[in-house]
């Protein structure tokens, strides 16, 4: 009896370890962890690094690796909300040095937007890895244009180390149109594009959407994920910036965050950013919430107003389109709605801070003329699908069609 026992232990044990030795292979790893293949190409050169508080493999943070491997990492570039993630949407960012490790730190949200030919001057090769939530309007791949056109401008090598995208299994939404190109949104794709960082960055190369005829003039190399593709869900274990708190919330995002645009509480100011939405005015919600200030959001719209509305924080949020049912609600539950969107002159559509999130003026006339959300959404289809056929070009990854 002792041996059929130890022989069903072992085999028992045998089973748990093919089984956690498969798991580990089916794991979905960043770019950051191929350290392999990267660090080689860093060696005795002065690095600059576009990164912030997202860039970790597994809880130590992509600076620590490099300098522990001894590579020098010249000057850490960072983007909207800082290097820790903390400055609230829109504050301007200061240069300064990395109290932990005394390296500079250039501010690529304040002052400009990409690096200039001082502070890549004693740089060799630029590295980038940071966090997206693959909506047009998340600042993070704006920044990446900047960074990629001032390497090409200044003829640095860039390698990109990719991370999935957390809405990467869907595309959708009006593609955008030039009048409407702003720091939300630059080039002439849908708000959900389905492409990770990397991806998009071969997009914007290879489709010569950089400022200059010199944005093919450098060495672009991404280094992929392992064991992603877009039907993956993945789950962010870090908040990739101060209001996107959940991964409800992440996946909410492509919707709520154009109510930026109207007089709504888009939840800023609250523990639930982009999940709770509402404003004093209206009625019959059966939910209340106040904005106040907190970090992240020192000055959220309606602050200290008890504002009546929507908890989205206890409802499944759409992972395969924008929810236009709820905009259209939305609107039609505010009681003023000449007012519902925020603009400065009525008679320039681009004066709308909702049509340069949206992209179009056409989505803004569509919910005011009371189209319902099946037209409006076919409305986008011949956009969406030229822009499929750009975007199959520059995939890494097998596709969720």
């Amino acid at each position: 009896m002792k041996k059929v026992f130890f022989w069903g232990l072992g085999l028992f044990l045998l089973c748990l370890c093919l089984s956690s030795q498969a798991q580990l292979e089916s794991t979905i790893l960043p770019g950051a962890y191929q350290t392999a293949e990267y660090l080689p190409w860093l060696k005795n050169k002065k690095v600059g690094v576009f990164t912030n508080h997202t860039a970790l493999i597994n809880q130590r943070h992509l600076i620590d690796t490099l300098l522990s491997a001894g590579i020098t990492v010249q000057k850490i570039f960072t983007p909207e909300h800082g290097l820790r993630g903390t400055a609230d949407a829109g504050e301007i960012t200061k240069d300064g040095i990395d109290s932990r490790t005394g390296i500079p730190i250039v501010s690529l949200y304040g002052n400009k937007y990409g690096p200039n030919e001082n502070d890549l001057k004693d740089i060799d090769i630029l590295l980038f890895d940071i966090q997206d939530v693959g909506a047009r309007f998340y600042t993070y791949i704006s920044s990446l244009q900047y960074f990629m056109e001032a390497a090409a401008a200044n003829h640095k090598p860039l390698i990109i180390l990719d991370r999935p995208n957390p809405n990467g299994h869907y595309v959708d939404g009006p593609v955008l149109e030039k009048p409407y190109a702003s720091f939300v949104g630059k080039n002439t794709i849908p708000i959900v594009y389905g492409m990770t960082i990397g991806e998009y960055a071969l997009m914007l190369k290879g489709e010569h959407w950089m400022k200059d005829s010199r944005s093919n003039d450098f060495t672009l190399t991404v280094v992929p994920c392992k064991n992603y593709d877009h039907t993956s869900y993945y789950t962010i274990n870090i908040a990739p910036s101060p209001n996107l708190t959940s991964m409800n919330a992440i996946y909410w995002y492509p919707s709520t965050c154009l109510i930026e645009g109207t007089i709504v509480s888009e939840g800023r100011g609250t523990d639930h950013a982009f999940e709770y939405l509402g404003h004093p005015l209206i009625a019959n919600k059966g939910f209340e919430f106040t904005p106040i200030s907190k970090n992240g959001a020192q000055a959220p719209k309606l602050k200290n107003q008890i504002c009546y509305g929507w908890d989205l924080s206890q409802r499944k949020a759409p992972t395969h389109k924008i929810d236009l049912e709820l905009l259209i609600e939305i609107y039609d539950a505010f009681p003023i709605r000449d007012s519902f969107f925020l603009g400065s002159n009525v008679k320039d559509p681009r004066s709308y801070y909702f049509n340069k999130l949206a992209g179009t003026a056409n989505l803004m006339e569509q919910i005011q003329a009371g189209q319902s959300a099946k037209d409006i959404r076919a409305s986008w289809q011949k956009g969406i699908t030229k822009f499929k056929k750009i975007r199959k070009k520059y995939l890494l990854y097998k596709d969720f069609e």
